[in-house]
């Protein structure tokens, strides 16, 4: 039997957009709470717990981003890459903790209305809005490819729609005094807000239970390997996210004779990952005479 594997990927570094993005939103959060109370607005005071919340979730993100470049072990064989899907899971939970807390005080305030200094409620909120949008974009790029990172984009991109909002609602009570709005705007963004964090709340899950990521097609995978003119059968195949950024498989290739050299393999595992994205192929061959020692592999 033949045994080959691939390890070659590319990781992004993150630590400046995290580092910029942490060190603004603390800056702003005290800056919004101290108004918050200063004008008795509610609205800016939530958002600045919610703002508190998505720092803590970038802090989180980051310290996976960097366990996950951490080096293997004995113990450890594929070091702490796992931590990075922990970590897109737990900003999930973290999001819709923060959806819920606003949820209750827009309630509360529909329920109570009160008084609120709308023009210093616009530029608090429009300052967060610049600021949020700016962190928010540092990372745009990778979060199609890393729902970590996908995880931050979205904390931050939350917080730029929440302030728009209270920015929105502060125009408008100025003008009209409708105190409802306030509550009403934050219930609608709550909404948008727990329809993106849903679908991050999937994937990670989906992602610790080592199910196959979703940029993965497993028929055409499969479909490839079996198209092969040296390659009989296919049998234990198996797809999994090692983390955030990284795939790995393994599969059991019936050929009528094993090749010469490392050719064969060598292709497919590039294939694998120009094709595919796949990281970590790990491709065993075997003779049809010896797929009977491993029916009963999985």
């Amino acid at each position: 039997m033949e045994h080959n594997h691939n390890h070659s990927h590319v990781q992004f570094d993150y630590n400046k957009a995290f580092a910029f993005g942490i060190i603004l939103n603390t800056i702003y959060i005290i800056v919004e709470f101290v108004f918050g109370l200063r004008i008795n607005s509610m609205a800016l005071i939530a958002d600045a717990g919610h703002n508190l919340s998505d720092v803590l979730g970038l802090l989180l993100a980051w310290g996976a981003s960097y366990l996950a470049r951490t080096s293997t072990t004995h113990r450890r064989t594929y070091g702490l890459r796992k931590s990075t899907i922990l970590a897109a899971f737990f900003n999930a939970i973290i999001l819709l903790i923060a959806v819920g807390a606003i949820s209750i005080e827009a309630i509360r305030k529909i329920i109570e209305p009160q008084p609120i200094g709308g023009i210093t409620m616009m530029i608090v909120a429009g300052i967060g809005v610049v600021i949020n949008t700016l962190t928010a974009l540092l990372f745009l790029k990778g979060k199609e490819n890393d729902i970590n990172i996908k995880g931050a984009f979205l904390h931050m991109a939350a917080d730029a729609g929440v302030s728009l909002g209270v920015v929105a609602a502060g125009l408008v009570i100025i003008y009209t005094n409708w105190l409802w709005l306030d509550p009403a705007i934050s219930l609608l963004i709550v909404f948008v807000i727990t329809i993106g964090t849903w679908g991050l709340l999937k994937d990670s899950f989906m992602l610790s239970m080592d199910a196959v990521p979703d940029k993965i097609n497993v028929p055409k995978v499969k479909q490839y390997l079996t198209s092969l003119p040296t390659v009989k059968d296919i049998h234990d195949l198996h797809i999994w996210g090692m983390s955030t950024t990284e795939t790995a498989l393994t599969a059991h290739l019936v050929v009528e004779k094993f090749p010469a050299d490392n050719q064969l393999v060598e292709t497919i595992n590039t294939k694998l990952h120009d094709e595919f994205g796949i990281e970590h192929p790990t491709i065993q061959l075997e003779l049809k005479s010896e797929t009977n020692n491993c029916e009963k592999c999985g």
